[in-house]
């Protein structure tokens, strides 16, 4: 998989996706992540990418021209599956939509600054924009991490133990059920004893009924839903 993100502020990426699993995805292969400067396509001294919005609105605007030649250039060299626009009015970001982007080939990220992006490559280049929550960052770049992180730690080999990644929380549209290390007993509190009791059935009915429990008490709508 290959996902490229394009960015005003690309320093704001660089530890979020050197480190942990992410980080380790991509130096065993599994995944490539390229983070383009957009100033690349700027203009003048300044390589301004912004401009003031008509209608005379306050804020600063991203500029349609840098944005095409920015993602003209990356489809002269492959074909992409999705061009996501991280933005705080599109469909909001889920298990789901991370288990969907995971099975894609390559995607591209744009992350919105200022005031946000000319309106025009909503309208003629982006193929979807998403949201991780109904409020307002700076810019896109930190969602942007967490559309990749979430992806990257659902494709093959990006954990160690695949099976860690299908017992997540929404992996089944529930929460997960709680858990617990060693010491069995730490300050007066115990682990539950049917998990120590070995007998895997018993667990599992423990774990689902937990997992269900938990569900009603703090996240009723996954319930209904």
């Amino acid at each position: 998989m290959r996902i490229d993100i394009i960015s005003v502020v690309p320093e704001l990426l660089e530890s979020p996706l050197s480190h942990s699993i992410v980080g380790r995805a991509i130096s065993k292969g599994i995944v490539e992540i390229h983070v383009h400067n957009l100033r690349k396509f700027g203009k003048g001294p300044r390589l301004q990418v912004d401009d003031y919005s008509y209608g005379g609105d306050a804020g600063m605007v991203i500029m349609v021209e840098p944005v095409y030649r920015m993602i003209r250039e990356l489809e002269s060299e492959r074909d992409y599956d999705e061009i996501i626009y991280m933005s705080p009015d599109g469909e909001q970001f889920d298990q789901n939509m991370a288990n969907e982007l995971s099975l894609k080939e390559n995607i591209i990220i744009l992350c919105g600054h200022y005031k946000g992006i000319d309106h025009r490559i909503r309208e003629h280049l982006v193929t979807r924009e998403i949201t991780v929550g109904d409020y307002v960052l700076s810019g896109g770049e930190l969602p942007a991490a967490i559309i990749a992180d979430a992806v990257v730690r659902l494709l093959p080999g990006a954990i160690s133990d695949e099976t860690s990644a299908l017992s997540d929380c929404y992996q089944d549209g529930l929460l997960s059920a709680p858990v617990y290390t060693r010491p069995a007993e730490f300050n007066g509190w115990k682990v539950p004893d049917v998990l120590l009791s070995g007998n895997p059935r018993l667990i599992r009915e423990w774990q689902d009924e937990q997992a269900i429990a938990r569900t009603r008490e703090l996240r009723p709508g996954l319930i209904d839903d």
